[in-house]
């Protein structure tokens, strides 16, 4: 089952579901994946780069427990810090607003420990990872700008891609980091 708040995402979903042939199998509901549990306890239960919905990654961890039958696996995305930014302009540059924004891979890793959780499994983002992700936006703003030169968007839009790939060389490619890693309750 897939929680979500944004209605064209909950569409995009189950259309790719039955793209693959596989809506029979999952289920994706329109709603508030903060206060979700599972009727039913699942195998596996995730929460990739939303951990606002438990307030944290601890917050999380403990609603997605709820849902989660014995045995089970639980999956969490989450930004980290690669190398912990030494100076301001370096916060500011990068994807976080302050240091404390992220952790340091092994500090995240020992959020999941105190919360009485084993890592299992971790598929950490590298450089080439976050190049192939962030430059592939590039050429899609372009075209956009392209197509909507007179869009209400387009000056923001235009500003991102003349800022954006220094930015990301500066600073975002550096330092934070994103991993999905697999928990299993101690």
């Amino acid at each position: 089952m897939g929680v979500d708040l944004d209605p064209p995402f909950v569409a995009a979903a189950r259309a790719r579901a039955r793209e693959l042939r596989v809506s029979h199998a999952v289920e994706f509901v329109e709603g508030d994946a903060s206060g979700h549990v599972s009727p039913e306890p699942v195998d596996l239960a995730s929460c990739c780069g939303a951990t606002w919905i438990g307030g944290g990654v601890t917050g999380t961890v403990r609603l997605l427990e709820r849902s989660l039958r014995p045995g089970g696996i639980m999956l969490i995305g989450e930004p980290y810090w690669r190398r912990v930014p030494e100076d301001d302009a370096a916060v500011a540059g990068g994807a976080a607003s302050s240091r404390e924004d992220f952790l340091p891979l092994w500090d995240l890793v020992g959020v999941f420990r105190e919360a009485g959780y084993d890592p299992v499994e971790m598929v950490p983002s590298d450089q080439d990872d976050w190049d192939r992700y962030v430059a592939a936006h590039w050429p899609s703003m372009r075209r956009w700008l392209d197509a909507h030169p007179d869009d209400e968007l387009a000056a923001r839009v235009r500003h991102e891609l003349d800022t954006g790939p220094e930015r990301y060389l500066r600073y975002q490619r550096e330092y934070p980091g994103w991993g999905v890693f697999a928990l299993m309750r101690r």
